[in-house]
């Protein structure tokens, strides 16, 4: 059974920094592609980052690359986000999710290209 399971989410103040981590089961994350979404309140879920599983390529969205980096620990068998510069803008629910393919697309990210998804972790940006 293929499970994901985000964590490391919380309250943080302005220009902060937080790291997630989604922890796959089910999957190694040396094959499968994860990708990191979040949706604020009473808009739409975002694509934020991809990592590949083949070579661990990654991609980002274009507004937020520079403040958010993707890595994974394929022992931990976990991905990372790391998220830097904080802004309230950010807060939203935080999701990972498993690609269909083993490979990450450049561009829009879609929902529709996914179909594992985790939970979701809190992310609250506030002073």
């Amino acid at each position: 059974q293929l499970q994901l399971v985000e964590s490391g989410g919380g309250l943080v103040q302005p220009g902060g920094s937080l790291r997630l981590s989604c922890t796959v089961s089910g999957v190694s994350v040396e094959v499968a592609a994860i990708g990191w979404f979040r949706q604020a309140p009473g808009k739409a879920r975002e694509g934020i980052s991809c990592i590949a599983g083949n070579n661990g390529m990654t991609t980002y969205t274009d507004s937020l690359q520079g403040r958010f980096t993707v890595s994974r620990d394929i022992g931990q068998n976990t991905v990372y986000l790391q998220m830097n510069r904080l802004k309230p803008e950010d807060t939203a629910i935080y999701y990972c999710a498993r690609r269909r393919s083993n490979f990450c697309a450049t561009g829009y990210m879609s929902d529709y290209d996914y179909n594992y998804w985790g939970q979701g972790t809190q992310v609250a940006v506030s002073s």
